[in-house]
């Protein structure tokens, strides 16, 4: 298979938007589907091209998967960090090591770069990507709780609420 590892173009960032619409759906992935937009994509390609790469199928002339990274710098630290915000590899070329060289080239990448540390994030559940970033050599994996709030309700309660507040007034 003839699969090369580049930068992104700007005429990727359709295909990988729409691939990641497949990949990332409420269904399988609640959470990462949250932030999953076409703003997410184009805030990281405009912040940093070099950190957004694609793995172009030669033959097929497509794109087959991504990694769109961001680096930070802490305030008053020598310490830069990079993050692997999102990784996605189309499922007809799973188990190809795919996902692989996206890491490895962007290891490459921030090594160069001088960063220090590389953080990933992902749901507790989902057990592929929690597997490959063992394999790639990540560890301390804890776990993140995602809270929510139906505002409409709350909106709701507060009506009731103030109900049975001016009941007591009278």
């Amino acid at each position: 298979m003839g699969v090369e590892i580049r930068n992104v173009r700007i005429d990727d960032l359709p295909v990988i938007f729409h691939m990641g619409e497949e990949l990332f759906t409420s269904q399988r992935h609640s959470n990462l589907y949250r932030t999953w937009d076409e703003f997410e994509v184009t805030a990281l390609y405009q912040s940093d091209p070099d950190l957004c790469l694609v793995a172009w199928d030669e033959e097929k002339e497509k794109v087959v998967g991504f990694l769109l990274a961001t680096t930070y710098e802490k305030t008053g630290s020598a310490w830069s960090y990079g993050h692997i915000a999102w990784l996605g590899v189309e499922p007809l070329y799973g188990r190809a090591g795919l996902g692989t060289s996206l890491f490895n080239a962007i290891i490459e990448v921030m090594k160069n770069r001088g960063i220090r540390i590389l953080i990933i994030d992902t749901q507790a559940d989902n057990k592929t990507a929690i597997s490959f970033f063992e394999r790639m050599g990540f560890s301390q994996t804890t776990e993140h709780v995602y809270m929510s709030m139906n505002l409409e309700n709350l909106g709701r309660q507060s009506q009731s609420e103030q109900k049975k507040s001016r009941r007591k007034q009278t």
